[in-house]
């Protein structure tokens, strides 16, 4: 019988790449189950998603603390109540502390529209276009406390084609993104060791 992870996701937005966890998460070989979602806004409209599909909700805003340490202990609080083996940053977008990444270290992972090292931050359609690139796309990361600077689990690559905009580029990395961010967390998941469970508090 397999023994899946338990897995959580942190969004801000759409929450497209969750809905593409979940999708994959439905498969019986699958190697993750999603147990929960948190969000950094209460309007973000993935969490109307997350509902439908029945799974637990959490909203945690930097306006409800004194200061980012506490939101993210209280993030914290969340994903251990749940049992969490590894936590999915899917459109989440605040930086977390240091505090948390590193509490986290090795159980929380990230998606991000470039081919990193390239392009690390935001805008990055705009910038990879402005640079002449002939190829673009998304990386899945393990996160650190420099951003976007942990060690790269899994990339996507699409071409930058002429006359393109970072609209029409986005749309296309976004589609590598649903693809990719499901492969990724599984090979992530294998190299996660078996004693590895939620840390301490």
């Amino acid at each position: 019988m397999l023994l899946r992870k338990r897995v959580a996701i942190l969004i801000s937005g759409r929450g497209s790449n969750m809905s593409a966890l979940i999708e994959a998460a439905r498969a019986p070989d699958y190697p993750a189950e999603i147990v929960g979602i948190i969000s950094n806004r209460a309007a973000a409209e993935g969490l109307e998603i997350a509902r439908r599909e029945s799974l637990p909700v959490a909203v945690h805003s930097l306006k409800n603390y004194p200061d980012e340490i506490a939101t993210d202990r209280a993030i914290s609080q969340t994903l251990e109540s749940w049992g969490v083996d590894m936590v999915c940053l899917a459109g989440f977008m605040r930086i977390l502390s240091a505090q948390f990444t590193q509490r986290w270290q090795d159980r929380l992972i990230n998606i991000h529209p470039s081919l990193l090292p390239k392009f690390k931050g935001v805008d990055t359609h705009r910038r990879a276009i402005d640079a002449g690139e002939k190829k673009h796309g998304c990386s899945v990361h393990f996160v650190v406390p420099e951003l976007d600077a942990g060690p790269v689990i899994a990339r996507s690559s699409v071409p930058v084609l002429p006359g393109d905009t970072p609209e029409t580029l986005a749309d296309r990395v976004l589609l590598a993104e649903h693809r990719l961010y499901p492969r990724a967390l599984k090979k992530a998941l294998q190299r996660l060791p078996e004693s590895a469970q939620q840390p301490a508090a």
